[in-house]
């Protein structure tokens, strides 16, 4: 079956940019343009649930708490991405923790958006935001890990070893909502753009592998 992806955002210049990008790096999937959230609901009436939804923050008929609640509980299947101008942390934890998959800062290089949107196809969460940050605010600390829960150092070992959140929260027994929210809180906390970066810093620091409780005491 075609792909279907939903690009939302009530700027055209904007909108045709991303379709100009979405279409170079996925040129077999169906591009719809949508510049409402009136307008996002008569694609999905007219061509059917969409895999992906690449929404504007601030578009109208965009509340986010709101809207992510009822897209969340109407495509159960469907990825959601927020591509935003903002991006000051809070507005993307929030956001996060409403339910998105992704939050992509629009003034991320070209390359790095495609590279975003690739990552939350394969099933990751993925935060890309401009790279030029402190030395303090890319290396995650032994605090941060200290901070992490018994539950949240069991998720990072199970992504380690390439488990899905489906398989996450049937081996666990938590709902795929509560392991999102898990997923979400390690992305920030360990400073992780995507679930293989996340692996990648949380073995680097000792979490995983039988390493869980020596690096909670370290």
């Amino acid at each position: 079956m075609t792909e279907k992806i939903i690009i939302a955002d009530d700027h055209p210049v904007f909108r045709d940019g991303m379709c100009r990008l979405m279409s170079s790096a996925l040129p077999d999937a169906q591009l719809l343009e949508a510049g409402s959230m009136d307008e996002v609901l008569e694609l999905t009436e007219k061509h059917g649930e969409p895999d992906l939804f690449l929404l504007d923050l601030l578009f109208p008929g965009m509340e986010p708490r709101e809207t992510l609640a009822k897209l969340r509980q109407r495509f159960p299947r469907s990825s959601i991405a927020i591509v935003s101008m903002l991006d000051d942390d809070r507005t993307i934890n929030r956001i996060m923790d409403e339910g998105a998959d992704a939050f992509i800062v629009k003034s991320i290089p070209a390359q790095e958006m495609i590279d975003a949107v690739l990552a939350v196809r394969s099933g990751q969460y993925v935060v890309a935001k401009p790279s030029i940050v402190s030395m303090t605010d890319a290396v995650p600390t032994s605090a941060n890990v200290m901070s992490l829960t018994q539950r949240q150092l069991e998720i990072l070992d199970l992504i380690s070893s390439g488990e899905s959140n489906k398989h996450i929260a049937r081996k666990l027994g938590l709902s795929p909502f509560t392991v999102r929210n898990h997923i979400s809180l390690l992305l920030r906390s360990l400073n992780a753009h995507s679930r293989s970066e996340l692996a990648a810093k949380a073995e680097s620091l000792g979490c995983l592998n039988g390493k869980i409780e020596s690096a909670k005491q370290d």
